[in-house]
């Protein structure tokens, strides 16, 4: 059998810390020495697991044991080194040797060998002592690559938060420390993909538009990245965006929904346009869409509905919690705003257990008197919250006395024009046949799928591809949150109470 030379030790000991990192160094250390190898702090106080191999031996040459706290005598070797300020030193004690090489500042290569260990021991642990500090070097630099690319990550989701939320100020202070700045006005781009082709989409976004791009993960869907692009990065017309048909040509599977140019305060609704128009851009050809304008349910009903909307919310403004851990009425706003446009998958965008936010909406319908599993009442609850920015008009106050209801807003002569600008295209010549008695049995059973296939007389599968068209018709998301029923459901109110 050859003998194996120092030669031979210091190529394999450079090939393991190339390709294996230090724990398959330390690993080859021990089974090559018969005993435990691993690095050891010099102070006795600090977290030996902190590294990635901080140990490894075997015992009897058979069991290795990887990431366990260091054996004692190596312990107080490496604190007796830096007591003494030496780079080497060697102890013995009952049966065994405790070798020891410093690496820098504050870590300690040590060997716990059985005795007699082998005579080539202390020239191998010095041979691998110049390579194991580089490469451990180098494994904290990706560590600390990682957390930062994972801060910087949450810091622009929080932004994004904050955008949606309408802290609009905190927003702009967080994004000053990083690039680019915050975009006024914006487009808002949806780009649906598949997870392993977000990267390669935020990659040409950040191309096409010189840097100047916000690309976000959407924290609801995985499949989703939002983007927030200067309003004047590219020259886009009414019918060619050469950054929506760019993205869409990625991968087949890629759509692409896009919305109209707003400023950076109207986000939210930047953000359920180009929703809107991604459910549209799913069923076309080209994959990509533009938001298609039609009448805002906000504008139609502000002046008629500020007084009901500051009504209906001022228990929740006015909200205080017993223990400081509670929500307060500000966060149970943000909660309801939150589950009305995503539903269970609220829990994502809000990071709360399911429970948590079932509680929570469970608080909001006691304060308001609602009960949100009827469609009716989320429709009220979603206006509202339209209609009041922030606190609105009733925090902190009683409700006005002579606050009118729901049903004498939705009479006002706005909202009936409104309504039946909205419900136009269920009864144009485009639209499939049963367009309208689909919708209405559709609202009528809770937006649920399953009751309202049922009174339709069909499967579920037929009554989802009839929303389907209905969707594309309407060029607005039915199956999918953010959805319109919630303004379908008032525009067919508004239009009962006018008939």
């Amino acid at each position: 059998m050859r003998r194996v030379s120092r030669s031979d030790d210091v190529l394999k000991v450079h090939r393991l810390a190339h390709g294996g990192g230090s724990a398959a160094l330390l690993e080859w250390l021990a089974a090559r020495l018969g005993g435990w190898s691993g690095v050891v702090h010099t102070d006795p106080t600090a977290e030996h697991g902190a590294d990635p191999g901080a140990g490894a031996g075997a015992v009897a040459g058979r069991e290795r044991v990887q990431g366990q706290r260091p054996p004692e005598a190596a312990v107080r070797g490496a604190a007796e080194m830096a007591a003494r300020g030496v780079r080497s030193a060697v102890m013995h004690g009952a049966g065994s040797a405790t070798l020891l090489f410093a690496l820098d500042a504050g870590r300690v290569l040590a060997a716990v060998l059985p005795l007699p260990h082998p005579p080539d021991a202390a020239a191998l642990l010095a041979d691998a002592a110049v390579p194991l500090a580089l490469v451990l070097r180098a494994e904290e630099a990706e560590r600390r690559e990682g957390r930062a690319a994972i801060a910087e990550a949450r810091a622009r989701e929080a932004v994004l938060r904050l955008l949606m939320n309408g802290g609009l100020a905190a927003a702009h202070q967080i994004a000053e420390a990083l690039r680019p700045p915050l975009p006024d006005p914006i487009r808002l781009y949806v780009a649906e993909c598949r997870t392993g082709r977000r990267a390669e989409v935020a990659r040409l976004c950040q191309e096409l538009t010189g840097g100047r791009a916000w690309v976000v993960p959407c924290p609801v869907y995985v499949r989703h990245l939002i983007i927030l692009v200067p309003a004047d990065a590219a020259a886009v017309s009414a019918d060619h965006d050469p950054l929506a048909v760019a993205l869409s040509a990625v991968a087949p599977d890629c759509a692409v929904g896009v919305s109209g140019e707003l400023a950076l305060s109207q986000a939210p609704t930047a953000y359920t346009q180009a929703f809107h128009a991604l459910a549209v851009a799913r069923g076309r050809g080209e994959r990509h869409a533009r938001f298609g304008p039609g009448p805002e349910l906000a504008l139609a009903a502000r002046e008629a509905g500020a007084d009901w909307a500051g009504a209906l919310l001022a228990p929740l403004h006015a909200y205080e919690p017993r223990r400081p851990q509670d929500p307060g009425g500000q966060e149970l706003r943000t909660t309801a705003h939150a589950w009305l446009n995503f539903g269970s998958h609220a829990t994502r965008l809000l990071r709360v257990h399911r429970n948590t936010l079932s509680a929570r909406i469970r608080l909001v319908e006691t304060l308001l008197g609602l009960d949100l599993a009827r469609l009716g009442d989320q429709a009220a609850l979603s206006l509202a919250l339209r209609l009041t920015p922030g606190a609105g008009r009733g925090s902190g106050a009683a409700a006005p006395a002579a606050a009118p209801g729901l049903d004498a807003v939705l009479r006002d002569p706005r909202l009936t024009e409104w309504a039946r600008s909205h419900l136009s295209r269920l009864t144009g010549p485009d639209a499939p046949a049963g367009a309208r008695a689909t919708v209405r049995t559709w609202l009528a059973h809770d937006a649920r799928l399953v009751p309202a296939a049922a009174a339709l007389g069909v499967s579920v599968p037929g009554a989802r591809k009839r929303l389907a068209r209905i969707e594309a018709l309407l060029e607005r998301s039915l199956l999918q949150s953010p959805s319109v029923r919630h303004d379908l459901w008032l525009a067919h109110r508004a239009e009962e109470l006018a008939e």
